[in-house]
């Protein structure tokens, strides 16, 4: 058994995919590696379970897309266009059957419980605003929302605040 704390904190992208690879070959050997990071992409590409702890008590153990499946939650879709702009955000937030838009990094998140509505919404807003869609993802809930929604964090605006 190893334990490992926060074993690619700090480090550059090669070495932090060395490090992932050296534990992939062990726990291929058969140890078990025991790993506590407050990355949570971390934990959901590197671990076969995980637990959530908040407050110094564990909030829930299982694997990663066992745990994704126990909040409900409404799909998202990622989109990039080829030219960004703020005034997009009010748009889209206009298109049907979308519930909530939000500007994530260079791309769009935006929230539905009709993804391929919106994606056909998404390309006639689109070739009307005479942009090129780069990429388009559909998302289930992430690693990061479940435990936002079992710590009691909720986001607000640009950040994420603790709520009673």
């Amino acid at each position: 058994m190893i334990f490992l704390d926060e074993p690619t904190s700090g480090l550059d992208v090669q070495s932090n995919l060395i490090i992932r690879e050296v534990v992939s070959d062990l726990v291929c050997e058969g140890v078990t590696v025991f790993l506590t990071t407050h990355n949570i992409e971390e934990a959901n590409v590197m671990c076969d379970r995980v637990a959530i702890i908040n407050k110094g008590n564990i909030v829930a153990i299982d694997a990663p897309e066992s745990l994704k499946k126990t909040i409900p939650s409404v799909q998202s879709i990622e989109v990039a266009f080829d030219r960004n702009s703020t005034d997009h955000l009010k748009e889209l937030s206009r298109l049907p059957m979308v519930n909530d838009v939000r500007k994530a990094s260079d791309k769009f998140k935006i929230f539905t419980e009709f993804p391929s509505e919106v994606i056909d919404a998404l390309v006639a807003y689109a070739h009307l605003h005479n942009l090129k869609i780069l990429s388009i993802t559909t998302l289930g809930p992430s690693l990061e929302d479940v435990f936002v929604r079992l710590t009691g964090l909720q986001r607000a605006g640009d950040g994420i605040h603790a709520i009673d």
